[in-house]
């Protein structure tokens, strides 16, 4: 899967890819089928493995049949029972209905993103307290709302992004475990409760298909959708923070500034001396496009009636899928943005000396306490640092 217009798609690989959906979906129905059988409910020879029955060359037709339906499932329910046959085709599907199917293949492919996106932060971590170390003593000019404001160092503004990077690990950290969705036609295990000859047994169907598909056990949420905003808003925080580190250094790679660069820039197609900081400018890019995206999944799961939704429920599918793929490539490309960033110390020593005298502040404090001036002015900037690079070996041990 690629995108020409969202450079650097092809990081997120198969993730939450429409081949990776399909695959999820025929795990779903493959699954459900064969615990029917393993139940008694189906016969023994309605066992069956359909996960070879389906390939990326049905992706086309069963997206464009998908419109008549309102989504896939019909369209794979039908092929599936096809190629399948015998006792396989009759016992297919029963007593699931396809926002079950939809839900729980969704949640397959976002767990897997999820995964991956754990990864890179905990690289990030790890490189981030590196820096860190490397650059404890190093000053550096602090700005506010653009303009040289205080002496600091290059330690307190990693510390800074680490903080970032470290708050979306956590939030990511909180999202409830991913759960399947097995309630049938409204929500209710009516079918399956028939099929397997009690509400226990229907239940007990249920749990057993989440440990078999690596999921959480759940009671129905077909218009209860909070994992999914939950989900999409941790996912648009781990795009603040690596929009917060890929601003500061697009912003510091300016001529003017030169205190960060990337270790590869981009060039330009008519301006051969440019430099451009390319993946700061991607990574800002995700930036700006995740909280819109996080709010259409707001304003779905506000929009949910019923026992199943009316446009709501199908706007968040690509949503999602676009959401988390694109959170993949950004902390991908941030994760080689922090691995190769440059650190002109001289350079933001050098700032610092030219920006004039930033000590008035220093001087209105001595007279106030009437004690002597400090030789710098940098407060508690090293213990701000240690306890976020405490904070980060932690989560490292904790969780990494």
């Amino acid at each position: 899967m690629t995108d020409l217009l969202w450079p650097g798609d092809h990081r997120a690989g198969r993730l939450m890819s429409d081949r990776a959906y399909l695959d999820a979906m025929v795990a779903v129905e493959n699954a459900w089928l064969n615990l029917l059988v393993d139940t008694g409910a189906a016969p023994v020879a309605a066992r069956a493995d359909l996960t070879n029955l389906i390939s990326a060359a049905d992706i086309e037709v069963l997206a464009a049949g998908a419109e008549a339906d309102g989504n896939p499932v019909v369209g794979l329910v039908a092929l599936l029972r096809e190629r399948a046959g015998g006792e396989a085709a009759r016992w297919l599907h029963r007593g699931l209905t396809s926002q079950d199917v939809i839900d729980t293949a969704l949640m397959m492919c976002l767990r897997d993103a999820l995964g991956g996106i754990r990864e890179e932060l905990a690289g990030h971590v790890r490189v981030l307290v590196e820096l860190i170390e490397t650059h404890r003593d190093d000053v550096m000019l602090a700005r506010t709302l653009t303009q040289p404001a205080l002496p600091s160092t290059v330690a307190v503004k990693l510390a800074n992004w680490l903080c970032g990077v470290l708050d979306a690990a956590d939030a990511l950290a909180a999202v409830p475990s991913l759960p399947v969705q097995t309630g049938g036609a409204v929500g209710t295990h009516a079918a399956a409760t028939e099929l397997l000859g009690s509400p226990d047994a229907a239940l007990a169907a249920s749990d057993a298909l989440a440990a078999a598909l690596g999921l959480a056990p759940s009671a129905p949420w077909h218009t209860t959708r909070a994992v999914v905003t939950r989900t999409g808003d941790a996912l648009v925080g781990c795009c603040d923070a690596c929009g917060h580190i890929a601003g500061d250094v697009a912003v510091g790679s300016r001529a003017e500034i030169g205190e960060f660069a990337e270790g590869a820039g981009g060039g330009s197609s008519t301006m051969p001396h440019k430099h451009n900081p390319v993946l700061s400018v991607l990574i800002r890019r995700a930036a700006l496009a995740a909280p819109a995206l996080g709010a259409t999944l707001h304003a779905a799961s506000s929009a949910s009636v019923d026992e199943r939704s009316d446009g709501g429920w199908h706007a968040e599918w690509a949503t999602l899928r676009t959401l988390a793929r694109r959170t993949v490539v950004a902390v991908r490309q941030t994760g080689d943005l922090l691995a190769d960033l440059r650190v002109d110390v001289a350079r933001a020593r050098a700032n610092l000396s030219a920006a004039g005298d930033l000590l008035a502040e220093q001087r209105v404090m001595s007279e106030l306490t009437g004690r002597p001036p400090r030789s710098d002015y940098r407060g508690a900037t090293a213990h701000l640092v240690d306890a976020a690079v405490r904070r980060a070996h932690r989560l490292m041990k904790e969780t990494m």
